[in-house]
């Protein structure tokens, strides 16, 4: 058993013991509950005639009940969250057996356009986004899919730093995981951060101190009547005028509070996370930085989304009719929850935008953590200046199964190309991603599916396929030279490896021949490097006069009348091609 799949499964037989323990709890809180409204309607049955004594018990009453149910609420959260960790590492354990297809896909980050994530399956079903992507937010998920594809060289090693870390750290991701993905959000953060830097003020400042001295007169006038100094119904008069003075404002109050019902659980676990990235110790200089992004002057953003939230929750309180009643009518709530709300937004507007993306930056950057602790047997390339663009043993595909695949050596120095040949299904364009994602893989700072790697980074492009979405000859040829002219104006800004597999599939063999041979020779001309797949045996006698390309193969045989590959990567020419086997084989021909 693997070291990361023995810690799912403890992890996983802890958290459903906890839980366990957790919902007995939850049910004699919920009895305990039961009993005390009882206790205080029978107190109410035999005292009904002395109603000093009633509101009494109904006060005390109230103070258990409150008591109970906030011990309920605390610990059923604490509860939830562990549910979560127990869907966790039930995942995890179900993705280590090979079963990934069902989480998302990533679609919506697709781009025909981009320079190689359409190439290399880097997101739709069965790719590496779906395989990596661990993230419980949509802005981490956004932010995950953009350091896949940033194309970005600079930095390396500090990224690589701060994955090792979170790798290192498997409570604390999962922990944090689990209390994202309770986050329930209603109001994407763009929407939030938008209503947060455009609201404008409609309560006076006079509002700070009117609500609390309305409550204080209220109190009195509270003792008053319960001593029967004063007459009940100055109380009922005192209240109408409470609920009058509230009533002037209704509309707007209304209104922000339709605003925060949105985003009032948001922040609630957003403070939450916040706390989590506050309390630890980071060492790698990436996550003190962000660690550091979060730090205000005064306090701690955790308290301070937490201080929101609180505001935010009492604003809520109003959706209760007896509390929107008594609240306004004796104590100006709505008033003085969205003065809170308000003064809030016009303290710390400038800073959620920044505490925000400190929260989806963990959410992301722990899926990249979580994918190099999940696989301990690879490496994190060495970061080099030496004349070998990559230099690889064993280097695989991480998608593939481990007990299959077969890893190959490559070393490829900057300014060479190679042209690898080879017959159908042989592994020609599987070695071409594995390559890919190779580069992509060490640019973002992860761990390479090989036993050793140096690196020298360099941005990626390539050319493998065209948009499905043009089908006839024509269109399909000019998507195909548009690609092209792409890649020669890129390298002509800076240095990139490039990955075509058969390109010119759109004209005549003897046209793509001729084609293929003088856009390689350009490219080798533009000093620059890359990997071409072809089947075409004539482009190899380039390397006869360019000392730049070198040729490369995967072989097939045929043996007691069966194709067999070895997908081994080996220096020279292919010379065995099974088109011809395979239709006679499959009775088409």
């Amino acid at each position: 058993m693997s070291q990361p799949q023995s810690y799912y499964k403890t992890q996983l037989k802890t958290h459903q013991v906890i839980a366990q323990q957790l919902y007995k709890q939850l049910t004699v809180l919920s009895s305990l509950r039961v009993l005390v409204f009882l206790v205080v309607a029978l107190s109410v049955y035999f005292f009904f005639k002395h109603w000093q004594v009633i509101i009494s018990v109904i006060g005390f009453g109230c103070i258990v009940f409150i008591y109970l149910l906030t011990k309920y609420t605390n610990l059923k959260a604490k509860r939830e969250l562990h549910k979560a960790l127990i869907t966790i590492n039930e995942e995890e354990l179900k993705i280590a057996s090979g079963n990934f297809n069902h989480r998302p896909q990533g679609t919506e980050f697709q781009n025909p356009t981009h320079y190689y994530s359409l190439d290399i399956d880097l997101f739709g079903r069965g790719s590496f986004f779906q395989f990596i992507n661990r993230t419980s937010t949509s802005e981490g998920k956004t932010q995950l899919a953009k350091a896949l594809t940033a194309n970005n060289i600079m930095a390396i090693q500090k990224r690589q730093e701060a994955i090792k870390e979170l790798s290192a750290k498997a409570n604390w991701r999962q922990t944090y995981e689990a209390t994202a993905s309770l986050i329930n959000v209603e109001t994407p953060n763009s929407i939030i951060l938008e209503w947060i830097s455009t609201h404008k003020s409609f309560l006076p400042k006079a509002i700070k101190w009117i609500p609390l001295l309305f409550g204080m007169v209220s109190i009195v006038i509270f003792l008053l009547v319960f001593f029967k100094i004063l007459e009940p119904a100055i109380l009922g008069y005192w209240l109408l005028i409470g609920l009058a003075i509230t009533g002037r404002y209704l509309k707007k109050i209304n209104m922000l509070a339709s605003n925060t019902d949105k985003v009032k659980d948001t922040f609630r676990q957003y403070a939450s996370l916040l706390h989590q990235i506050e309390n630890e110790t980071f060492t790698s200089e990436l996550l003190k930085e962000k660690q550091q992004q979060i730090n205000s002057d005064t306090k701690k953003a955790s308290e301070i989304f937490s201080q929101f939230s609180k505001h935010l929750d009492a604003l809520d309180n109003r959706n209760n009719l007896i509390s929107a009643i008594f609240g306004n009518g004796l104590f100006l709530t709505d008033l003085k929850n969205s003065y809170n709300v308000e003064q809030w937004l016009k303290t710390y507007q400038h800073k959620v935008d920044d505490w925000f993306e400190v929260v989806s930056f963990f959410d992301a950057y722990n899926s990249l953590g979580n994918y190099a602790f999940n696989h301990p047997q690879y490496v994190f390339p060495e970061i080099t200046d030496s004349k070998n663009a990559i230099k690889a043993e064993s280097l695989g595909h991480p998608l593939l199964n481990p007990k299959k695949r077969i890893d190959n050596d490559l070393q490829i120095e900057n300014e060479q190309f190679f042209i690898v040949t080879g017959a159908n299904m042989a592994g020609k364009s599987t070695f071409l991603r594995t390559v890919s994602l190779h580069i992509v893989m060490a640019n973002v700072g992860l761990p390479v599916c090989a036993k050793h790697s140096a690196y020298n980074p360099v941005k990626l492009i390539t050319s493998m396929r065209t948009s499905d979405s043009l089908t006839d000859d024509s269109s399909y040829f000019f998507s195909e030279l548009t690609r092209l002219k792409f890649i020669v104006d890129e390298i002509a800004k800076e240095p990139y490896f490039i990955v075509l597999d058969e390109i010119l599939k759109g004209t005549n063999s003897t046209d793509k021949a001729i084609g293929s041979r003088k856009f390689v020779e350009k490219l080798v001309a533009s000093n620059a490097t890359g990997i071409i797949a072809t089947h075409d045996l004539s482009l190899c006698d380039i390397e006869k006069e360019l000392n730049e390309v070198k040729n490369y193969y995967f072989d097939a045989e045929i043996i007691n009348d069966e194709l067999h590959f070895d997908y081994t990567f080996k220096i020279g020419i292919c010379k065995n091609m099974n088109a011809s086997f395979l239709l006679k084989k499959m009775e088409i021909v």
